[in-house]
Order: structure tokens, then sequence, then C-alpha cells
């Protein structure tokens, strides 16, 4: 396996994140709008997240929030 590579589709907002250049041969939609995607074997070789901006923004805030509680409660 080599270096991932990332990739974001302006246009379409999606984020593809290649772990291996294998063949695509199945898929699991792991959550909404985001897709696995697995080679021959079962590995996972790629991940697709449609809508990205609104998922990233959304995870950084929520891990950020739940650390600053933390923080405060500490």
């Amino acid at each position: 396996m080599g270096n991932p590579k990332m990739t974001y589709f302006k246009e379409e907002d999606i984020l593809y994140l290649v772990i291996s250049e294998e063949k695509e041969v199945d898929s699991i939609e792991i959550s909404p709008n985001i897709t696995a995607e697995l080679n021959e074997a079962g590995e996972l070789i790629g991940i697709e997240i449609i809508n990205a901006s609104g998922f990233l923004r959304d995870s950084v805030l929520e891990s950020t929030q739940a650390k600053l509680l933390k923080l405060k409660a500490a």
C-alpha cells in the first residue's frame, strides 16, 4: 500500500481519499454520503465523501465543542 492521496472535486463537493490504486470491486455506504470502496479481497482501498464541506465543518465543530466542554469540566 502506497501513500494515501486526497482529491477534492469542488464543483461536486466530493472528497475522495485513495488508499490503494487497486481495482474497486465493491462498495459499502458506511453512513449517509460516505462510501467505502473495496478491492477483490474486501479490503478498503478508498473513501468517498459527498457534501464534503458540510461533513468536515460539522465534524470539526462537534469534535472541538466536545473537547472544549471536557476542558471546562476539568
